[in-house]
């Protein structure tokens, strides 16, 4: 049974000028938990993220990390709140002209007054954490897409966040990249407790990690389902929904 919810949205609605994406969203995240965001294209999972991590701010509702509101809060709160999240962005989000080592300092050097052979210490702590030990030197230009997507995930953790936030973690992996990628988000889950939210429409990985999910709907601009996927693949009440999971044709109308 999970504790409490460090994530809590509460009558959100997301738009850009009039244009309404998503409205009445309401939902909480608990501590430790794996939680997924997914969809159909253009149902609005990057918006709510995009939201999530303070990048945007809703027209109307709440949305609280760790017990902060960050729609309401003042500036010094709403970035020390920012400070206990970490984010993996779909590219890793590197700086080419940067060390992995000297990416993953860089959110220490600038929230941090930490010794510089402490920092050095943690990035290579961080490093072997994501099994790139050794790599410190190499520029994202001469390592692999999945080795990118690792190292964005050593600099999303320098800090230790409390929730880790994942954009489309599978895009551009192979199979084997993205199974391991999977492995590695379970191990962080497990052995350090951090609660993870995940934006995706990758259904294997849905299936290896999430723990529950919402889906997000285009046409109603909310929350069609939330759950446990695998039960919703099997007996949800709503066909899209199941045949989303079980990924069918459409058998009625487009949403």
């Amino acid at each position: 049974m999970k504790t409490h919810p460090v994530i809590q949205v509460r009558d959100m609605v997301a738009a850009y000028g009039d244009d309404v994406i998503l409205e009445d969203i309401t939902f909480d995240v608990h501590e430790g938990e794996r939680f997924v965001i997914l969809g159909g294209s253009g149902c609005g999972k990057s918006t709510l993220l995009k939201h999530l991590i303070g990048l945007n701010r809703p027209k109307s509702g709440s949305i609280s990390l760790n017990g902060a509101d960050i729609t309401k809060t003042d500036e010094d709160t709403f970035f020390e709140t920012l400070r206990n999240i970490g984010i993996l962005f779909q590219s890793g989000a590197l700086f080419g002209s940067m060390t992995l080592a000297e990416n993953i300092a860089l959110p220490i050097r600038a929230y941090t007054d930490m010794p510089e052979e402490y920092i050095n210490e943690i990035v290579s702590m961080k490093l072997a954490l994501v099994d790139l030990a050794g790599y410190e030197n190499h520029l994202p230009s001469e390592i692999s897409g999945g080795m990118k997507k690792r190292a964005g995930l050593a600099r999303a953790m320098a800090l230790n966040p409390k929730i880790l936030f994942f954009d489309e973690p599978s895009a551009g992996l192979d199979p084997i990249t993205s199974a391991e990628l999977d492995n590695l988000i379970l191990h962080l889950n497990e052995s350090l407790g951090t609660t993870i939210v995940i934006v995706t429409h990758e259904l294997e990985s849905i299936f290896a990690v999430a723990e529950r999910v919402i889906m997000l709907d285009k046409t109603t601009k909310g929350i069609i389902a939330a759950g446990d996927p695998k039960d919703m693949r099997e007996n949800h009440s709503d066909p899209f929904v199941r045949q989303f999971f079980n990924r069918q044709a459409r058998e009625s109308e487009d949403r």
